[in-house]
């Protein structure tokens, strides 16, 4: 039977479950679940929804880009939000890399999250504000050079939505299991 997890990645966690140089905190001090495993990536200084499984083709069906599974990223951004910098990142900005796919993107308000480990620094002089950001896409740090292309740098990123699955209350370094897809 296919087992599907919901991780709740933490600030500073590897998405992957050895240990990367000076043995770094990964997935094996969260989960220990034999079998499992990621279902795409989470960079080390993002947090946030990350999906692991034991079946390969649940795995590539969730991570391959080419079946443009929505992904929902809440992100504080430096700066006050403009709508003409929602407008671009709704439109695809330019990256080095390429175009970017037209994205969903909102103002929001602060969400109510967890504490992060370290907390992301606060500056007085420098406003900061939250976008929600849904990309069908999966470069790499494509969110924290999205938002950096429209003039507001990105101060912390979490993922809180791939496809139908969300965090909901899953706390911070917490998982649980998930009804696998029928597709």
């Amino acid at each position: 039977m296919t087992r599907l997890i919901a991780f709740n990645k933490p600030f500073g966690v590897l998405s992957q479950f050895t240990g990367g140089a000076g043995e770094r905190a990964n997935l094996s001090a969260f989960v220990a679940v034999p079998g499992v495993y990621p279902a795409g990536r989470l960079d080390r200084d993002s947090e946030g929804l990350l999906l692991l499984t034991d079946d390969g083709h649940l795995q590539a069906r969730i991570a391959d880009p080419r079946f443009k599974l929505p992904k929902t990223y809440w992100v504080q951004v430096e700066g006050v939000v403009q709508p003409d910098q929602l407008a671009r990142l709704q439109q695809g900005v330019m990256l080095n890399d390429g175009p970017t796919l037209p994205a969903e993107a909102a103002a929001m308000a602060p969400p109510a999250l967890w504490p992060r480990d370290p907390p992301v620094r606060f500056r007085k002089t420098v406003p900061d504000g939250w976008i929600s950001l849904t990309i069908r896409e999966g470069r790499n740090r494509q969110v924290r050079r999205m938002t950096a292309a429209v003039g507001l740098p990105t101060l912390r990123l979490v993922r809180w939505r791939i496809g139908d699955w969300t965090l909901d209350d899953l706390p911070t370094g917490q998982w649980c299991d998930l009804q696998p897809p029928r597709w």
